[in-house]
C-alpha cells in the first residue's frame, strides 16, 4: 500500500494535463453543438491515454529510463533528432495553450488585464520549476488539493445541470454521423489531439523513476 501512495503525486501532477483549456473547450464545443454524440470520442480518447500513461509508468520503473532516455538508447541519432523537434513543437503548442488559458482564467476571476496574466502564470511555473527539486511533496499535495477541488466543482454543476441519462448512456454508443460530419469529425479530432499529450508521457515516465 506504501508502495501504491508513493505514485500519487506524479499522478497527480499528470492528471492536471489533462484539465487543460484544450479539453474544456473542445468538450464544451462538442457538447453545447452536439449534445452527447460526441461522448464516445471523449471515452474513447481517455482510454487511449489510460493506456499509454500505464505504458509510460512501465517504461519508468521497470527500465528505470525515462521516455527521451529510452528513445535515445533505442533509436539512432537521426529519429532521435526528429522526435525531438517534434515533441518539442508539441510541448510548446500544449504550453501557450496552457498560459493563455490561465491568463483568461485570471481575467475572468480577478479582471487582471491579459498580458499580466500571461506574465504572472510564466512567473509562476518558473517559480514552481525552480523550487519543484526541493520542495516536491508539497508541490504534489497543492496540485492534487486543486485538482479535488475542480473535481468537487465539477460535480456541484453536474448536480445542477442535471443531465439525462438515456441521452449520455446513447452518447457511449459510437455513430457513423461522427465520421460522416466533416463539423464533428473534426471537433472529434480536436478532443482526441487535446486529450492524448506527448508531454504528460515524457513527464509521467520521468517522475516514476524516484518513486520506483
Amino acid at each position: 500500500m506504501k508502495r501504491i501512495v508513493k505514485f500519487i503525486g506524479p499522478g497527480a501532477l499528470v492528471a492536471v494535463g489533462y484539465m487543460d483549456p484544450g479539453n474544456w473547450a473542445t468538450d464544451i464545443a462538442g457538447g453545447s453543438k452536439y449534445g452527447y454524440t460526441l461522448l464516445f470520442v471523449v471515452l474513447l480518447s481517455n482510454f487511449m491515454a489510460i493506456l499509454l500513461q500505464y505504458t509510460a509508468i512501465r517504461l519508468g520503473v521497470v527500465s528505470k529510463l525515462d521516455l527521451a532516455q529510452a528513445c535515445k538508447v533505442h533509436y539512432p541519432r537521426p529519429v532521435n533528432y526528429l522526435l525531438w523537434i517534434l515533441c518539442e513543437g508539441a510541448i510548446i503548442a500544449m504550453d501557450l495553450a496552457e498560459v493563455v488559458g490561465s491568463a483568461i482564467a485570471l481575467k475572468l476571476l480577478f479582471g487582471l488585464p491579459l498580458v499580466y496574466g500571461v506574465l504572472v502564470t510564466s512567473i509562476d511555473i518558473l517559480l514552481i520549476l525552480a523550487l519543484f527539486d526541493r520542495y516536491s511533496k508539497y508541490i504534489e499535495f497543492t496540485v492534487g488539493f486543486l485538482i479535488f477541488l475542480v473535481l468537487s466543482c465539477f460535480c456541484i454543476e453536474l448536480f445542477l445541470s442535471q443531465p439525462i441519462l438515456t441521452n449520455i448512456i446513447h452518447g457511449f454508443v459510437p455513430s457513423w454521423q461522427i465520421v460522416a460530419d466533416p463539423e464533428m469529425r473534426l471537433l472529434a479530432i480536436g478532443i482526441l489531439g487535446a486529450t492524448v499529450m506527448p508531454h504528460n508521457l515524457y513527464l509521467h515516465s520521468s517522475l516514476v523513476i524516484e518513486k520506483s
